[in-house]
Formats: structure tokens, sequence, C-alpha cells
């Protein structure tokens, strides 16, 4: 069962990290376009995010059930401590950027991006420490 759950687990990661790095890119491409196609572009690339989230569903998911020889010792765990405050982190970032993006598709289109650029950011560097602290944890 623990293979099944590092199998699920890596899989959320490649889905969830992936869009960050994906959207990265969507932000890039959107930079060399014409300001009117950029916004449907980016507007329409939204719908990506429900990859980041099933990724982040099955990260906690698999998290959660991984972690349960752990808990009784995650006191005395700093690296993995600190990992799952990132992860808490990470799922509120992810949440604030969904409601955000959702009003950058009715209103203030320019407003609402720059704040998902800049909490794109956080979030993708949250990814990347999540996975350094596993990483350092586990090894």
């Amino acid at each position: 069962m623990r293979d099944a759950a590092l199998i699920l687990h890596f899989i959320g990661i490649g889905m969830s990290l992936g869009t960050s790095f994906a959207f990265m890119f969507i932000g890039m491409a959107a930079s060399k376009m014409p300001s009117d196609q950029a916004k449907t572009f980016q507007i329409n690339a939204f719908t990506l995010s429900k990859m980041g989230h099933t990724g982040l569903t099955l990260l906690v998911i698999s998290g959660l059930y991984l972690l349960t020889p752990y808990w009784e010792i995650l006191t005395k765990t700093p690296l993995l401590l600190a990992k799952l405050i990132l992860v808490v982190l990470l799922v509120v970032l992810v949440g604030i950027i969904g409601s955000i993006a959702k009003k950058a598709a009715k209103a203030d289109y320019e407003v609402h991006m720059k704040k998902i650029a800049l909490l794109g950011k956080i979030t993708m560097l949250s990814g990347l420490l999540i996975i350094v602290l596993a990483v350092l944890q586990f090894n």
C-alpha cells in the first residue's frame, strides 16, 4: 500500500508543480502577445489550474497516509514540520490564486494578474522548498 501511495504522491507532485511551471511559461508567452490576445490566452489557460488542484489533492491525501508512522515524532523532526507548514501555505496560496483568477476573468484583469503573478512565484518557490525539505528529511 505504501508503494501505491508513493506513486500517487509523485504523480501529484508532477501535476501540481508542473502546473506552476506551465503557468510561468504561459506568462512568458503572453508577455509577447498584444494585450487583448494575452488576456484571452491567460484567462483560457486558467482551466489548467484544475490539473494543479487535482495534483495537490493527490499530494495531501497520499502525504497524510505516508506520514502515519511519523505523527508521534513530528515535533522532533523540524524539517518535516517545516515541510507540513509549507504545504498548508501552498494550499492557502492556491485557494487565494483561484479566487483572484475568477475575479480577473470578470473585471480589472491587469490588477488581478499582477497579484496572481506575485503569488504564483511564491507558490512555485513554496513547492520547490517542499520538495527540498522532503528530500532532506527522508534521504
